[in-house]
């Protein structure tokens, strides 16, 4: 069946001499993986290499025959065009560390309109802002209400939250717990949108361990999730 749809680019790994292996997050049909043949050898045919970046937003014309195999692309071209996100070192690296994240974490191969229309507006927010050190603590917290582990915002009063069971809670338990100036932030974060995460100041120290706590989040919540490789990357930039 053939389909017209938008996409954003997760992975893209060589396959062969000349060809891709691409994952792609569909609008249409949620994660698909494309065979993308001799796409590396060719100069002249429709599909470029250059489209299948990280976080690249396409429209995309694909075959899809859902049977669990590989899916091939009849033509792809840029949706929106990033001014900054591939330039900037400091938004590249959280370029690759947000597609790894996202990898990692959406398998359903049906359509999620809601969390795509996110995750499109949140990368054209990345990439037209020049305040943006706190982006993704906000954006993997905001993405927690897609993937059903939004933390509960009940008693928010109380000095420990439980990671696992994500909910604030009067004294620690035997589970992992964020407290003191983590809980603080992370508290700071739950009552913003986008154009306020710069009022929230942290320092190195401050952002490191709060993402380290959020990544903990999603192992804790998503089955099978892996630690993103890119994260000491990622850290090193912001430091």
């Amino acid at each position: 069946m053939q389909v017209a749809t938008k996409g954003i680019v997760l992975t893209s790994i060589k396959y062969g001499d000349t060809s891709l292996i691409v994952r792609i997050f569909t609008f249409s049909d949620g994660i698909k993986s494309y065979l993308l043949r001799g796409i590396l050898a060719s100069k002249k045919g429709k599909l470029k290499t250059a489209y299948f970046q990280p976080l690249l937003q396409l429209d995309l014309i694909a075959s899809h025959k859902n049977k669990g195999t590989l899916e091939s692309i009849t033509e792809a071209k840029v949706s929106y065009h990033y001014q900054s996100l591939h330039t900037d070192i400091a938004k590249n690296a959280l370029t690759f560390f947000l597609a790894e994240m996202l990898s990692n974490s959406i398998h359903e191969e049906e359509s999620n309109e809601s969390l795509f229309n996110f995750i499109e507006a949140a990368l054209q927010w990345l990439d037209t802002h020049d305040e943006f050190s706190n982006f993704h603590l906000y954006f993997l917290l905001s993405l927690t209400k897609y993937f059903g582990f939004y933390p509960d915002t009940k008693n928010m009063d109380l000095m420990y939250f439980d990671l696992l069971e994500g909910e604030f809670i009067t004294s620690p338990s035997l589970n992992p717990i964020m407290e003191g100036d983590n809980l603080k932030h992370f508290k700071e974060l739950l009552g913003i949108n986008f154009d306020a995460i710069h009022s929230i100041k942290l320092n190195k120290r401050n952002r490191q361990e709060l993402l380290k706590n959020l990544v903990l989040y999603y192992e804790l919540h998503l089955q099978g999730f892996r630690k993103p490789k890119s994260l000491a990357v990622l850290n090193e930039v912001f430091s």
